[in-house]
């Protein structure tokens, strides 16, 4: 164990925070270990959005439905961005071929997501709380018009982070030999008999949870959650398409 360990295993999503604003020199620091983090190939192919218009705060809380993307303090979206090498191979005469292709969207999205966990990771290390935002992705057509995307760019995810003003429980994760293996896959053969114990868990954890209790246990989550998309979720393809990606050309 050391504090960084430490610090990620008390991992929650914060979702109140208190109007503090970070320093220049954190938010500097925290970009800077964002860059630090892993990049397929060196191509760097993410950029990261610092939303501070009020306006379009408010406009991402409506698309995520939750109040508190449009308090957050500091509120990133990291992209996907194929747009900036193709510009660079452009201005150098050189053919462009390949960035709208699966692969290529694929090896930009871990880019991104990298970079967000290395700023998670560190702002928990300084006592920030932090809460992912996929909500954001409920309406991917309109988030792209608001944030001016052109193409062979894509929002891979929000990030909202700031000083802490609640103290929620942490989550329970599932068992470790659920989601472990060893050389090759194991299907779960019996998912309710497995899971069991961790959905009474789970109950227990919505029933005393401070904030937002409810009784559901995870398997019930999980069963209502792969019936169907939210409509405008269900256009992510249409929408990857709009922005130069996966159009089966490349």
């Amino acid at each position: 164990m050391n504090e960084t360990i430490e610090s990620q295993l008390r991992h929650r999503s914060i979702r109140k925070f208190r109007q503090q604003e970070l320093t220049r020199d954190e938010l500097d620091v925290l970009l800077k270990v964002a860059q630090q983090a892993p990049t397929s190939n060196f191509r760097q192919s993410y950029s990261i959005l610092s939303i501070t218009d009020p306006n379009l705060k408010k406009e991402l809380a409506e698309i995520g439905q939750q109040e508190y993307i449009e308090s957050a303090p500091h509120l990133f979206i990291f992209l996907v961005d194929q747009a900036r090498n193709t510009k660079i191979a452009e201005a150098q005469a050189a053919p462009a071929h390949v960035q709208g292709s699966p692969e290529r969207f694929l090896s930009a999205y871990a880019d991104a997501l990298l970079a967000s966990q290395n700023m998670v990771v560190a702002a928990e290390s300084l006592g920030l709380g932090t809460v992912y935002l996929g909500s954001i992705l409920n309406d991917p057509k309109r988030l792209c018009q608001l944030l001016a995307l052109p193409a062979y760019v894509y929002p891979a995810v929000g990030l909202a982070l700031g000083w802490p003003d609640q103290d929620p429980q942490i989550k329970p994760r599932l068992p470790r030999n659920i989601i472990y293996m060893e050389n090759r896959y194991q299907e779960l053969e019996h998912p309710l008999e497995s899971l069991e114990a961790y959905d009474q868990e789970i109950e227990n954890y919505y029933d005393l949870r401070s904030f937002n209790n409810r009784l559901e246990a995870f398997t019930t989550k999980i069963s209502k959650e792969m019936a169907q998309l939210p409509a405008k979720r269900a256009e992510t393809l249409d929408a990857l398409q709009e922005q130069g990606f996966f159009r089966g050309e490349d």
